[in-house]
């Protein structure tokens, strides 16, 4: 009999709780608690993720293990384990942990906390762990109010938050804390937790014997964005939405996920020919000036799963590569797009990256740049590190000097026009030349410069050779 004979008209809100399961719980765990909040590691040997600050011997975990936590901001995205994090240091600590939801309470709250903390500490010598989560929502005024408290030892703060700290914590609490970055679960961190959770029988999802076919967990995972809760959440909603077959089992498919979570799985293998196909296939029709096929092939990767970063990765180099100085402009735009989708993350982050690639396909090109770094290459490989010219070394000390260390240099800004020729390359590589800008975009401007700056020079030098006339400061 199918339970759930509707789930196809059902999609899973990622962010929050999937359908309530009741299974046998651990103690403490609700029949009607969800898989992400059923399965949460309650030790740190049971963590997942999160290796640079609570890897064995990290500062924060020998801190924790040693009972001897100092105020901390936890910053990361959702469903990277902050949370997690702060359960685990309350089953872990001797002080008393009072949890503390910025969303939901407010200064009066906190006051109570305080005064209660106080005599705590004074009656019974037993420290307070304050966790306040999504710190950020309290203002800066609010935020003033555990100040003072943080600042004698009344409270030891656990602050988490998903916003960037040094916006949205003030400073003097900043300075009282240690910042935890949180990065976005991996892949293999996501696997280990989803196959933890369909094999635990008491906690998990074991008594339903769910199979996945290939490509499912592939699928969720790249649906979740590295954020545990969401993968959970539509793990249990898949699962929930699958009858049992004759023996028993549950057969995951894509076509249910695809359809509890209202998303097409796009075949993509990231480490595989058809990711490289895509990202050349981006990368030629930037090079190619065509904006609809940048915005199409920037949508199959996001769409598909792929990490935004590597998106922003290709778009940065592309915007050195096969722009460079014809639009100087293309770099700092292409950055600025890397750093809106660290902001934003995703699904928000799309556009900066589809902006950033319609820029640069629109964008004048040239490959000046990358031609220019492949003449040196050469040479660099052909000769060798070569000794710098003695007239522009510097000579801090007298003995340097006495080698003939700067002798003879001509400052730039003495001369006119703030130009000046001499000798900057080893003399092996005399007069060699490896930038060659080209007519397009600004690149046609500097190339012009250049150009008046030579024949200004050469004017100055024949006018040293004309009888009569001699060279005033400024000439050459």
């Amino acid at each position: 009999m199918n339970l759930f004979p509707d789930y196809e008209k059902k999609s899973v809100d990622l962010n929050n709780s999937a359908p309530h399961i009741s299974t046998r719980t651990g103690s403490g765990s609700s029949a009607n608690t969800p898989l992400a909040e059923r399965v949460r590691p309650e030790r740190l040997g049971d963590f997942l993720g999160q290796e640079k600050i609570i890897a064995p011997g990290k500062p924060l975990r020998q801190a924790i293990e040693k009972d001897e936590l100092q105020s901390i901001i936890l910053w990361g995205p959702p469903g990277s384990g902050k949370t997690t994090l702060a359960r685990i240091i309350a089953k872990k600590t001797k002080a008393h942990f009072v949890p503390f939801s910025a969303a939901i309470s407010g200064v009066p709250a906190l006051r109570k906390i305080i005064k209660e903390a106080q005599e705590r500490r004074k009656y019974q010598q037993q420290r307070t762990i304050l966790f306040v989560d999504e710190i950020h929502r309290f203002n800066k005024a609010q935020q003033d109010a555990f100040l003072p408290y943080v600042e004698d030892g009344t409270i030891i703060l656990i602050g988490a938050t998903t916003e960037n700290p040094s916006f949205e914590v003030i400073s003097p609490l900043l300075s009282r804390s240690t910042v935890y970055v949180l990065e976005p679960l991996s892949t293999d961190d996501l696997k280990k937790i989803l196959e933890r959770a369909l094999g635990d029988e008491e906690k998990g999802l074991g008594k339903y014997k769910a199979r996945l076919e290939p490509e499912v967990l592939d699928f969720i995972i790249d649906l979740a964005y590295g954020d545990a809760r969401i993968a959970l959440n539509i793990l249990e909603f898949a699962v929930v939405a699958t009858p049992p077959t004759a023996q028993g089992i549950r057969v995951i498919s894509l076509k249910v996920v695809e359809e509890v979570v209202q998303k097409r799985c796009l075949r993509y293998d990231k480490s595989g020919e058809e990711h490289y196909n895509i990202i050349s296939a981006l990368h030629k029709s930037m090079r190619d000036s065509d904006p609809d096929a940048a915005i199409y092939w920037v949508a199959r990767m996001l769409e598909a799963g792929e990490d935004p970063l590597y998106v922003a990765r290709r778009l940065v180099r592309f915007a050195s590569e096969d722009i460079g100085n014809a639009d100087p402009q293309a770099l700092p735009l292409t950055v600025a797009a890397m750093q809106a989708v660290h902001f934003l993350g995703m699904p928000e982050g799309n556009l900066a990256l589809t902006q950033a690639a319609t820029y640069l396909a629109c964008a004048p090109k040239s490959n000046a740049l990358y031609r220019g770094y492949q003449l040196a290459q050469e040479d660099i490989k052909r000769w060798g590190p070569l000794p710098v010219p003695l007239v522009i070394r510097n000579a801090p000390t007298s003995l340097m000097k006495d080698l003939g260390y700067g002798k003879d240099y001509k400052y730039a800004h003495h001369f006119a026009g703030g130009y000046v020729v001499q000798e900057h390359l080893p003399r092996e590589l005399k007069g060699r030349k490896y930038y060659f800008p080209t007519d397009r975009g600004a690149e046609k401007e500097i190339k012009e410069r250049l150009e008046r700056l030579k024949t200004q020079y050469q004017k100055r030098k024949e006018s040293q050779r004309e009888p009569g006339r001699g060279l005033g400061r400024g000439l050459e």
